[in-house]
């Protein structure tokens, strides 16, 4: 058995909006297949540009979609009760974004669809983000070091303005980093 030591750089925009605009803004910026059609028409392409096409009509404005979302404020609420903060954990990415990177880097299928957590806090509404590039950084691949950080950029362009609708002011962003 191996072990590595990964840094991850997490990213973390915190918004004033109430926590059902901010969802609701990040829920317009990603498509939303249904996901067994979808499977099975990516099971179903012949060739790259027909699983492009499919993929194409799948994603959002964002370049993104969603695979799964988890509402676990709904969890927390069944033993803490209605006042329990909404927290929802929203997996997305693009399959054919993925593609690039796993065909470079075979551990990068371990970290994509990522995951955007979106949480009530009593400093507002926080909306975090696990850097992909800093996940793949170890690997040493340029190419799909360029893939990740461009994935990046698309997830944290929709999480800021997801944090900022319809408001013109930024919202603050903090930026920590954690060894997992």
């Amino acid at each position: 058995m191996n072990s590595s030591t990964i840094a991850i750089e997490r990213i973390s925009i915190i918004s004033a909006l109430p926590f059902d605009e901010v969802l609701a803004h990040i829920e317009r910026g990603v498509g939303h297949p249904e996901m067994n059609r979808f499977r099975q028409a990516m099971r179903d392409a012949q060739t790259l540009s027909e699983l492009e096409e499919i993929v194409g009509r799948a994603i959002g404005p964002s370049g993104l979609m969603e695979f799964a979302c988890h509402d676990l404020g709904a969890v927390v609420r069944k033993e803490c009760g209605s006042a329990t903060p909404k927290s929802v954990r929203l997996i997305v990415g693009n399959p054919m974004i993925m593609k690039e990177m796993v065909k470079r880097v075979p551990d990068a299928g371990a970290y994509v669809p990522v995951t955007i957590l979106i949480d009530e806090r009593s400093d507002g509404v926080h909306l975090s983000y696990d850097r992909m590039q800093s996940l793949l950084a170890g690997y040493g691949d340029a190419e799909a070091s360029r893939t990740a950080a461009d994935l990046d950029t698309k997830v944290e362009r929709l999480l800021m303005q997801a944090a900022v609708w319809p408001q013109s002011e930024l919202a603050s962003i903090s930026r920590s980093s954690w060894r997992g």
